[in-house]
């Protein structure tokens, strides 16, 4: 293992002291924010990437903690770990699925450390909350000294480990709406059941327009096939680890939205989703692999949603 860096590293202890540092940043010379670290470590080793030149510590930044519902919306502050969101009485109520995803990162020290916004600023395309957020319509609402301004999830990630985000802007928190009667459905598959980075992650997300106001739940179908069944609408789907970054599937959305929950159309999706993705084959699995589970878990997840 090469020898570790020691980057210089500044803390401020207010957000324009921090973005006084960032306003030094550039592409040529980047200052690296850093929260949790538990990303940056690797880096710092030289294991991933190239280590980080200058750093700039967060974790002083009150003004980017906490968790609360604002205007449709729950609002979680950059810096909220995720143990912070598995145990917030707000996410589980109306984040479920983001709690799910939370708890299959790292171990009980990873989780109380890292934080929501450094999984978002990393960019990984293994990220787990990812899927989530791109699933859920999430905004980022970033800052600079340039002021303020939001990113959508669907226009965040803009490449391997790149985001829209500009030298001298921070995360200062996730907008996620709430109160539409969505339901989310999160599945994560790697080599065991936990600490592991993920091989293909999903996360599905629908409507559904035939259940009562607001309920967002899918009236499951009696064991002999017979009864309710909900109609989706405004469905997304959102999957990690199958391309350079989280990816929305347009094409097997298509299939799924004003459909049902029912035996045929998760035949229709799953074949659809098996054609549209195209993974790569790396140290953790094959493309091949990647297709056919991704395939198989949205599937599966449809055939749950339903009730068979």
């Amino acid at each position: 293992m090469p020898a570790p860096v020691e980057p210089p590293i500044e803390t401020p202890a207010s957000l324009p002291e921090a973005y006084a540092v960032l306003a030094d940043s550039s592409a040529e010379d980047p200052v690296t924010p850093i929260a949790g670290g538990t990303d940056v470590m690797v880096r710092i080793t030289g294991e991933i990437g190239e280590p980080p030149r200058r750093m700039v510590d967060l974790s002083r930044l009150r003004e980017l903690r906490g968790i609360a519902v604002d205007r449709g919306a729950v609002v979680l502050g950059a810096l909220t770990t995720y143990t912070e969101i598995r145990r917030s009485s707000v996410c589980r109520e109306h984040l479920p699925a983001l709690v799910e995803a939370a708890a299959t990162i790292g171990a009980g020290q990873i989780q109380n450390r890292g934080t929501i916004g450094g999984n978002a600023a990393n960019a990984s395309p293994a990220g787990d909350t990812l899927p989530v957020l791109l699933a859920l319509d999430a905004a980022f609402e970033v800052g600079s000294n340039r002021g303020q301004r939001a990113i959508t999830a669907d226009a965040f990630w803009v490449a391997y480990r790149r985001t829209a985000l500009a030298p001298d802007e921070l995360i200062l928190r996730i907008r996620i709406p709430i109160g539409s009667g969505r339901e989310t459905r999160f599945r994560k598959i790697g080599t065991r059941r936990a600490q592991a980075i993920s091989k293909v992650v999903l996360a599905l997300s629908w409507v559904d327009q035939d259940g009562p106001p607001g309920s967002g739940r899918v009236a499951p179908i009696a064991p002999t096939g017979n009864g309710p069944i909900g109609t989706w609408r405004d469905v997304r789907l959102a999957l990690g680890s199958v391309a350079d970054r989280p990816i929305r599937t347009r094409a097997t959305e298509a299939v799924l939205e004003a459909a049902s929950p029912t035996p045929e159309i998760a035949d229709a999706a799953a074949e659809a989703l098996a054609g549209e993705i195209h993974p790569i084959d790396d140290v953790r699995s094959t493309a091949e692999y990647r297709r056919v589970v991704a395939a198989r878990a949205l599937h599966r997840m449809i055939r749950d949603a339903g009730g068979w």
